[in-house]
Formats: structure tokens, sequence, C-alpha cells
């Protein structure tokens, strides 16, 4: 089998994540032709370690006329790179489903993939059971019966710093806490960089502004727990994992694309 053209866009944490496994072998249905990150001393770290090229701007990757672009660049870094990457006719991958709450932008990507020939592929990231979830929702929509979704997350206080909750008080309050209750779409405003789990799974069952959301501050928890529900008459649907650091978003989209080269898929 041929082997695909690959490229990343956003050289951190979790894009060196993909560019290590592709270096580790780990993707061996794929060559990695070529990095972009806003900061190019980032691009140059990663392109060193993994040895492909460093590029300077978005132009210069689809130069490489990737098959797939994996984006890690986060909200904004999508939407500046998602509409010119399916123009080329590549397939996207993306971990900031956070974006796509803005059911405008949504809707562009959408309409640009079907013009183009191509596709969009929501990584799992921190959570999981995407197929189940669409499954729920799908015996839901075609007995034409209610679906109710929710996702409940535990953090500790030190990581929602620089959101609109965060206190000195509750640093030191020793209690549980809940800081948000709403919809999806209103938490992915509220924090930005926190909750891109609650806008995946929405649109894998009821949509962002149908999704509940609840975020529970946690004295001295370390990491995140998610738990999402999908329920509806004669079936419920929960899914819980908990991860210390956000590596395990990274490994959703190396999953992701051995599942894409594989002769054997899950879904």
């Amino acid at each position: 089998m041929d082997k695909k053209t690959l490229c990343i866009v956003g050289c951190g944490y979790l894009g060196n994540v993909v560019a290590g496994a592709w270096k580790a072998g780990l993707l061996p249905g794929y060559d990695l032709a070529g990095v972009y990150s806003r900061t190019f001393d980032h691009a140059q770290l990663t392109a060193q370690a993994a040895g492909c090229r460093a590029c300077r701007t978005l132009e210069e990757l689809l130069a490489e006329k990737p098959d797939f672009v994996v984006e890690t660049a986060g909200g904004p870094g999508l939407r500046e790179i998602a509409v010119p990457v399916l123009r080329t006719g590549a397939q996207l991958v993306v971990i900031s489903a956070g974006a796509f709450a803005d059911e405008a932008f949504l809707e562009q990507v959408r309409r640009t993939a079907q013009e183009n020939g191509t596709r969009v592929h929501i990584a799992s990231g921190a959570v999981g059971g995407f197929d189940v979830l669409r499954t729920v929702a799908l015996m839901a929509r075609a007995k034409g019966e209610a679906l109710e979704a929710r996702l409940w997350t535990h953090k500790g206080p030190a990581s929602l710093k620089g959101t609109p909750v965060f206190s000195d008080e509750l640093m030191a309050s020793e209690t549980e806490r809940d800081v948000f209750d709403g919809s999806a779409r209103e938490a992915i405003a509220q924090f930005p960089t926190k909750v891109n789990v609650a806008v995946a799974a929405a649109l894998a069952s009821a949509g962002a502004g149908q999704t509940g959301v609840k975020i529970t501050s946690v004295p001295g928890f370390v990491g995140d727990d998610h738990r999402i529900t999908a329920q509806a008459a004669g079936v419920r649907a929960d899914v819980d994992i908990y991860s210390e650091t956000s590596e395990i978003a990274g490994w959703s989209i190396v999953s992701l694309l051995q599942n894409l080269a594989s002769p054997l898929v899950f879904y």
C-alpha cells in the first residue's frame, strides 16, 4: 500500500506527541513531510527531532501536497487553516473541536469539505466513546425520541487559572465547588482552551447548544476526569475517562491515523 503524505500544524506538546510517534515507527502508513507552527523556532525543533521539513508558512506546508494535515494548533489555529487545507483536497485531522461551537464556522468547514471531496476527522482527544454516542443519537432521531447528553468534568482549581471562574477563594477552598453549568457552546466561550472535549462530545451526540456541561473544581485534584452521558428511551451510554495530563489527546490522533491507514477499521 502506498504511503500517505502527512503534515502537522502546531508544534507544541500534542504536535510533538504525533511527530514522535511517527519517528518511532508507529505510523508506518505515512511519510511526515513537514510541520508548521506560528512560532518558527518551535517548528524547527519538531522538524529536527522527527527528521522532516520545518515550514515558515501554511502555503509552504501545503506545497508538500499532504494527503492528511493534523491540527494541534488550538481553536484560532484551526480557524486559520481549515478552509485552505480542505480546498487542496487534503483530509484534516482535528483536535481543537471547540472551534466548531461556532455554527457558521462549522457549516463553512462542512461545505468546503463537501465541495472539495475531502473529509474532517475529529479526534476523541481526552474523552472517547464517540461511536456509542453517535449510535445512541441515531437511535433517538430515528425513533423521534428525545436525546439527553451531558458532560461532567472534574478539574483541580489551579487548572482553571485564566478563566472567568478562577479566584483565590477557589484555591483556598477545601470542598468541591461547581463552577459552571450550561451548554457546550456556553462552556467553550468561557473556557476556550479547557473544554474542547465538550464540543467534540456534543457534535457526536445532541449538538453544542443542547449538550449540557458541568465543571466541578476539586481541591488537590490533578488532571481531568470527564464523564459523558447520552440517553434516550431504553438506552443509556456512560463514558468516563481520567487523564493526568493532556498527552492522551495527542495519542488519540495517532490512534485515529492508524485506523485510517489500517485494513481493519474500528468504529
